[in-house]
């Protein structure tokens, strides 16, 4: 189950796309989501980038993916809003197709849930156009504001190649348990994103938590629960921003190592309580 980790660009706040695939690969994982440009947040100072508008570094973090085994298995930022259609977006989409991704996610900041579902719709296809799969992520500080909400979103877009995105901080704050999670049809579940954290909001806002996480095991998240029922061939993002400690000093690397070993050691339980079932059921077959 370790082998389907992969780190999260908010988990490196900013850092470039080549240190950001050098960085996984010495933490022995082999995928990453990305942006197309740096976060709002970067508090190591690290150098801009734009993977949108920088043709060489495109090609400089092909290359350092070749040949340390990384790929991109998440396209973030793209956000629908509602004085924004998401036709505009065509040339991103190209850019995550030319980098090799194969999903790209989205949320709704719009309030209008009408036009968040025809916007959602229209993004999908074209992604679809380009041979990418879309997911649908659910927050409660977002137009889609819990499960029920979100697979409401995907019946009525019903697109096979849209599904779900489960951040489990999200999933726990908004009062889901893992056996909600089991009813649904895991193939519905594209994407899992992985953060521990305080069950009640600890920041002045939703968001302050979002970028403020715990590494996993250290937090109130009913995370193994959570993990047993998610599907085994799904990747599980690490997306665990740590401001406070980045703020404090904490080498990126440091954090990333921390929340990789985390992760390990609590997939490695998840596995370990599944054994006995999978021998029970090989016997008596």
């Amino acid at each position: 189950m370790s082998d389907r980790l992969g780190i999260e660009h908010q988990t490196v706040f900013g850092l470039p796309p080549v240190e950001f695939v050098h960085l996984a690969a010495d933490v022995g994982c082999h995928c990453i989501a990305i942006a197309l440009v740096g976060g709002p947040y970067n508090p190591h100072g690290y150098e801009p980038f734009s993977l949108r508008d920088d043709p060489a570094l495109r090609r400089a973090m092909s290359t350092a993916m070749h040949d340390r085994e990384v790929s991109i298995s998440l396209g973030e930022g793209f956000i629908v809003r509602p004085e924004i259609d998401v036709r505009s977006q065509g040339a991103d989409l190209d850019t995550m197709a030319e980098l090799g991704v194969e999903v790209i996610n989205t949320v709704s900041l719009d309030p209008e849930l009408g036009r968040t579902l025809d916007q959602f719709g229209t993004l999908a296809g074209m992604a679809a156009a380009r041979g990418l799969e879309t997911t649908i992520e659910f927050a409660p500080s977002l137009t889609i504001k819990d499960l029920d909400a979100a697979l409401a979103a995907l019946r009525h877009i019903g697109r096979p190649d849209l599904r779900l995105l489960i951040d489990t901080m999200h999933l726990a704050r908004c009062g889901h348990t893992a056996s909600d999670l089991a009813a649904i049809d895991p193939a519905l579940i594209g994407y899992v994103q992985l953060s521990d954290n305080t069950l009640r909001q600890r920041g002045a806002t939703y968001r302050d938590d979002s970028i403020d996480r715990m590494v996993p095991g250290e937090g109130e998240l009913p995370l193994h629960d959570i993990l047993a029922v998610v599907p085994s061939d799904v990747v599980i993002g690490l997306e665990i921003p740590m401001r406070s400690r980045a703020e404090a000093g904490e080498p990126t690397e440091q954090r990333v190592r921390r929340c990789v070993a985390g992760a390990r050691a609590l997939l490695a339980a998840v596995r370990a309580a599944q054994l006995p079932t999978t021998i029970e059921t090989r016997s008596a077959t």
